[in-house]
């Protein structure tokens, strides 16, 4: 499809030119430490609007929120539970943690030649071929705005489902929580905690570093109170260490190697946010070197943490198949109570993860404006001229707003599918998958050419970590489309391939009704800008 643009209109009051540069023509922006984060932006096309707040590890911290580990390894423990048991909870974790820091490299190169809040979608068009760098970006944005909305609803919803099974560590009957929730008082938490977490994330703006470094501490001692108590006392006895590293009990009904792969969900979830903390580049002071040390150093640390939280529970795994039969679905809770025997001591130590969740939200939250306020400023979303807002404060309040109405309507599907919760978690790990895969294969396309612009050129181990997050890519689209079990029965259906078709076809018919004619895609700039910097 022929895909020359010849009208554009400029972001920033400097002149731009009609056709985006090459990565050849980049080299200026990132030579030394001379050019200021916001002269790199103006020099990339775009007037700097939001506050550079955060440092380095402010914004490695908020990558760390965003994942919530393990936070968002409880609320997922289920699927690999059935998957597979031990083997699959630990080695799972392992290789898709592995995965992920290929991912998390791949995108850390490209990354510091184009830090932008644009993020994905800015660089898989400006990496991309003038005959379909329009359509790549808009697969691109497109898919990285679902995600972030999708990731987020999965979150809000999975911290509402926690925060009803920590409750239910109190019993009014030998099995009987004292809080059996209907599905409107469900869906009233899960509303209330989106509510609080937008309003946070909208009026606190200044003081979301903070938070995000509170966390950190907050995760560390709460982990280590979970690990020391859930081993000293263990109530119910230990396993030896050839049950947590070597015992193998599928329950899924699917044949093993494929039920070990559909456990991988649990791991994919919580390491899904990768690289939805590019869409912060413009809120910190260096984004060339800050942001890619932020995703790679960040996938490190949760893959240490995520081990610490891992191995202790499994050592004291009740039995499995009747965990896996929970009603609630949430396995953890369970752990704790069968480990410690008390349920005040469970629920104060489930407590420091019912408040990982919500610092999580936040950090979520955030995150999907940013996205939707990007991607609006390009002319992606309907009604861009209202999303691509921001404040007085540096917030672009707007298109929270609009990604807060999104999930709340979505949350309504609650009512028809009590399994939504793994639709939204599937769908949104596949739509991030897909956008981070975007930019990784137009550049190992290219050969990898803008890579020596930057600043964390990882040479030959950038090419095999290309390879890898592709072929990881690859499978996760069917994978996470298929029912955690069989024979399917209505309240185990996978509803992903639903929630992920209705995108599609609102993201293409909007592209042909109105993206075809008018999307031109992020701005470009004429050789002089760079210079001018």
């Amino acid at each position: 499809m022929a895909d020359e643009v010849t009208a554009h209109q400029p972001r920033s009051s400097k002149t731009k030119s009609s056709q985006p540069y090459s990565p050849e023509e980049f080299p200026s922006i990132e030579e030394g430490k001379q050019t200021s984060a916001n002269g790199v932006l103006e020099a990339l096309g775009y007037e700097p609007e939001l506050v550079r707040n955060r440092s380095t590890l402010q914004v490695a911290f908020m990558s760390f929120v965003l994942a919530a580990i393990p936070y968002g390894l409880a609320t997922t423990f289920t699927y690999p539970l059935v998957g597979g048991g031990p083997v699959n909870i630990i080695w799972g974790w392992l290789a898709v943690s592995l995965i992920t820091l290929c991912v998390a490299a791949s995108l850390g190169e490209i990354t510091s030649v184009y830090p932008t809040a644009g993020g994905v979608y800015y660089q898989t068009f400006m990496l991309s071929p003038p005959s379909y760098r329009r359509i790549a970006s808009w697969i691109c944005g497109w898919s990285y705005v679902v995600g972030n909305i999708t990731i987020t609803l999965a979150v809000n919803l999975g911290s509402t489902l926690f925060l009803i099974s920590c409750i239910n560590v109190f019993e009014s009957a030998p099995g009987v929580g004292i809080f059996q929730a209907e599905t409107y008082q469900i869906f009233l938490i899960f509303i209330a905690v989106t509510l609080l977490a937008n309003a946070i994330s909208a009026f606190g703006n200044k003081w979301l570093p903070y938070l995000d470094t509170f966390a950190i501490f907050w995760t560390l001692a709460g982990t280590l109170a979970i690990v020391i108590c859930v081993l000293a006392i263990a109530k119910e006895g230990r396993h030896d260490a050839e049950y947590v590293f070597t015992r193998f009990e599928p329950q899924s009904g699917w044949p093993a190697g494929w039920s070990f792969c559909i456990g991988l969900l649990q791991a994919a979830y919580s390491t899904s946010s990768t690289g939805m903390v590019i869409c912060m580049c413009e809120e910190v002071q260096q984004p060339s070197t800050q942001v890619p040390k932020a995703i790679v150093g960040t996938v490190i640390l949760n893959t240490l943490a995520g081990f610490l939280f891992l191995i202790p529970l499994v050592f004291v795994l009740p039995d499995t198949k009747v965990l896996a039969a929970l009603e609630s679905g949430q396995p953890v809770p369970s752990i704790i109570k069968s480990a410690v025997g008390n349920p005040v001591g469970s629920f104060l130590l489930l407590l420091p993860l019912i408040v990982l969740s919500l610092f999580c939200v936040i950090g979520c939250t955030t995150a999907v404006s940013r996205s939707i306020w990007a991607f609006a400023r390009d002319g992606g979303i309907p009604g861009s001229i209202w999303w691509k807002q921001v404040n007085k404060d540096g917030v672009p309040f707007n298109a929270m707003m609009l990604g807060m109405i999104v999930e709340i309507l979505l949350g309504f599907i609650y009512f028809g599918s009590t399994t939504a919760f793994n639709a939204f978690t599937g769908v949104g790990v596949i739509t991030l998958t897909v956008s981070y895969a975007c930019p990784i294969v137009v550049s190992l396309a290219g050969g990898r050419r803008h890579i020596k612009n930057g600043q964390f050129d990882l040479g030959t181990l950038g090419l095999v970590c290309n390879i890898v997050a592709l072929a990881w890519s690859i499978l996760v689209i069917p994978l996470f489309c298929m029912p955690s079990s069989i024979p399917v029965a209505a309240n185990t259906v996978n509803y992903a391939p639903v929630v992920f078709v209705a995108f599609i076809l609102i993201a293409s018919g909007w592209y042909w009704v109105w993206g075809y004619e008018k999307y031109v895609g992020p701005p470009t700039m004429e050789d002089e800008v760079l210079s001018s910097d």
